[in-house]
């Protein structure tokens, strides 16, 4: 007989392959599931913290969440594979040009582009000015498991001030709606 604990870890990994194949009713083709466009919000009361990120930058120098510390962060899940992320690229830019004054910090976590040339060239071509974590193995993703777990890319989070996860969009964000989420989370955080 299968323990109550092998059952869950069982189905927890089938669901996260599932997740990474493109399967199930929001699936495409292109081999990632693609977002239903749900935006998740958190009470400031109710926020738990956000990993600590840590790795390499496209540029392979080392990066760090804690770099930015006080500050409040976006952080997006993309991949240069992706159309989605194709498409909402202009308008992470845009948001994170309007917010550079405002104590705000844009971070991208890379998902599977094995070669980080792609994902630089992608940076170049739509004048993506802050950095990128290499998250080929999804792991920096994980870390967000325990608050509010990526499921589709892209993903986007805004994370406090205090270091907590105040926000998740799952898919493509506009600018209107990233900005009014920043807003809310640095009214919510002081």
């Amino acid at each position: 007989m299968i323990s109550r604990a092998r059952l869950v870890a069982a189905i927890g990994a089938l669901a996260l392959v599932a997740a990474c194949s493109g399967g199930g009713n929001r699936g495409t083709t292109a081999g990632f599931v693609s977002g239903d466009g749900s935006i998740t919000t958190v009470d400031a009361a109710d926020r738990k913290d956000a990993p600590v990120l840590e790795g390499k930058g496209l540029d392979g120098e080392p990066l760090s969440t804690a770099d930015f510390s006080g500050k409040t962060l976006v952080i997006n899940v993309w991949g240069p594979w992706c159309a989605p992320c194709r498409a909402e690229a202009p308008t992470l830019e845009e948001v994170a040009s309007e917010y550079a004054d405002k104590d705000v910090q844009f971070l991208g976590i890379v998902n599977r582009a094995p070669d980080p040339s792609s994902a630089i060239a992608f940076n170049r071509r739509f004048e993506v000015s802050y950095p990128s974590f290499q998250d080929q193995g999804g792991q920096l993703e994980l870390g967000f498991i325990d608050s509010l777990p990526s499921i589709a890319i892209p993903t986007t989070w805004v994370i406090d001030a205090k270091g907590r996860v105040a926000a998740r969009v799952i898919d493509k964000v506009s600018a209107s709606t990233l900005a009014n989420l920043i807003d809310d989370v640095q009214k919510s955080t002081t």
